[in-house]
């Protein structure tokens, strides 16, 4: 299938780590023929991200941004139009679970943290980068959420409560830009431990993962990036405001 994507722009966040959903997910629409602007905290990872893109033949940017400061989104994006001259594509993946634990226990620095990172940096970016999409009439954004934001744990989990808040901004703001023809829309990863995002002793997480997962394995990064890949092409083009859940049946509903 065509998904025309050819010489799109697409900013992905959360890019550079060599091991995350980002990197793949860049690649991947690199390789359907999108240019890429690659950003992260973690800088170097960026760049590594950035040189195999260009590896493929397709240009990159390779920014550093923490998504949590407003000023460093307008510089992120500024840098973004000066290199390419539009943004057509934003996924919004930079997460990370922070800590846990006990409820009574938990941190409120910790929890500012992770409410920073897991939404209100989804927040900040999309204002960032809206602008230049609301003046051309034309936008992709794909928020990566969480399943777990579907799941009751043992423990309470800012985590969890932040990706549910991505869920209800996804929503909302897909409302809010369809008249300027931006369509925003999510993908919900189950768990993986193909990532560095598991902490822990991965083989030992596998049982009881399997066990709560009908299909047998994790969620890759490779699912994740084809169904953002489907999100960013025009082919979605009747799908404003969705959850895509990529959980192998863990959460049905």
């Amino acid at each position: 299938m065509e998904l025309g994507l050819k010489d799109k722009v697409a900013l992905v966040t959360g890019a550079g780590s060599q091991i995350g959903f980002g990197k793949v997910i860049c690649l991947t629409l690199a390789k359907e023929g999108c240019h890429i602007v690659a950003s992260d905290i973690d800088f170097e990872g960026a760049k590594k991200t950035a040189a195999e893109v260009e590896a493929m033949g397709r240009k990159a940017l390779a920014v550093k941004a923490d998504i949590t400061k407003k000023a460093e989104n307008r510089e992120m994006v500024r840098q973004a139009l000066a290199a390419f001259g539009k943004i057509d594509i934003l996924v919004n993946n930079a997460g990370a679970i922070l800590g846990h634990g006990p409820f009574l226990e938990q941190d409120e620095t910790l929890w500012d943290r992770e409410l920073a990172l897991n939404l209100k940096g989804c927040m900040l970016v999309c204002q960032a980068v809206l602008p230049s999409m609301v003046e051309r009439k034309y936008g992709k954004i794909i928020n990566i959420s969480s399943d777990t934001a579907k799941t009751v744990w043992p423990m309470v989990s800012m985590y969890n409560i932040a990706k549910e808040g991505v869920f209800k901004f996804t929503r909302d703001l897909a409302r809010t830009v369809i008249g300027d023809n931006i369509f925003v829309n999510s993908v919900s990863p189950g768990w993986s431990l193909d990532t560095d995002f598991a902490k822990g002793d991965k083989e030992a997480l596998k049982p009881r993962f399997l066990a709560e997962t009908p299909v047998g394995r994790g969620t890759t990064p490779q699912d994740i990036a084809a169904a953002v890949c489907f999100f960013a092409s025009d082919v979605s083009s009747d799908i404003v405001g969705q959850i895509l859940s990529l959980s192998g049946g863990s959460t049905f509903q």
